[in-house]
């Protein structure tokens, strides 16, 4: 696996890549099967596949959330050569913000409700990398998880708005057997917390009204941001401690 810590190595590489199809799979590392059914769809769909691992400092809205994020960057490599990526681009902050966060990319009506009401900022550092690198990758597709379904709108909203030429391909959350979507975040949960936040896909899922799931899951102890049925979906947004999670289910009758 070719691995390009810089912007420039990966625009060298990328010209040396003719007559070939490219799948792009974004993430922020710490990798677990969710990321790796993304890479796996695109290794199936493209002639190349690449992966990005970039913790995101614009996107997180609070200092500690970011240095208590996850890096295990040497085991995320050895995932990925595992299952036959061809290129990994693991750049630094200094390298993709190069013009320190002066220019930045934001949306002016979805991002600023249930996710951009919780966390302002979020939105515009998400669209902000993510048009940073489908401009770099210049991929014939770019892959990303229903599980942040108001993301996976926005981001496909901002590629049609601005003609970007890589398709967004939506794949599938994928799931615990318990239910629970995975995620980064879930290792920062307890044996007992991580036996509780069951409780979260298993009420989400279910026909209740919204009104009633939150306040079910209230007394189990969880801190509701918002339940909300909207875009054909049901989208919830939990604490479960200091640790929160999110997920959304198809509400389609």
């Amino acid at each position: 696996m070719n691995i390009a810590t810089t912007p420039e190595e990966w625009q060298a590489l990328r010209k040396q890549i003719k007559n070939k199809s490219i799948g792009f799979v974004p993430t922020m590392g710490h990798l677990h099967e969710g990321h790796l059914a993304l890479c796996e769809q695109s290794i199936k769909e493209n002639d190349i596949s690449v992966v990005s691992i970039f913790v995101n400092p614009a996107q997180f809205n609070q200092q500690a959330d970011l240095d208590a994020y996850p890096r295990t960057l040497e085991a995320d490599i050895a995932k990925l050569e595992n299952i036959g990526i061809n290129y990994l681009f693991a750049p630094d902050q200094s390298a993709m913000y190069q013009d320190n966060y002066e220019i930045c990319v934001s949306e002016n009506s979805i991002s600023k409700e249930l996710e951009g009401e919780y966390r302002p900022g979020h939105f515009e550092g998400v669209l902000t990398i993510v048009l940073k690198l489908l401009n770099l990758m210049q991929a014939d597709r770019a892959y990303f998880g229903e599980k942040d379904y108001q993301q996976l709108l926005l981001i496909k909203k901002m590629a049609k708005a601005l003609f970007l030429s890589s398709e967004i391909i939506a794949c599938e959350t994928i799931r615990a057997k318990d239910g629970l979507a995975l995620s980064s975040r879930n290792s920062r949960l307890t044996a007992d917390q991580r036996e509780r936040a069951a409780h979260f896909p298993g009420l989400l899922s279910s026909n209740e009204d919204s009104e009633i799931i939150a306040r079910q899951l209230e007394a189990l102890n969880f801190k509701v941001d918002y339940i909300t049925e909207k875009w054909g979906r049901l989208l919830g947004a939990v604490w479960l401690d200091d640790v929160r999670l999110i997920d959304n289910f198809s509400r389609e009758y």
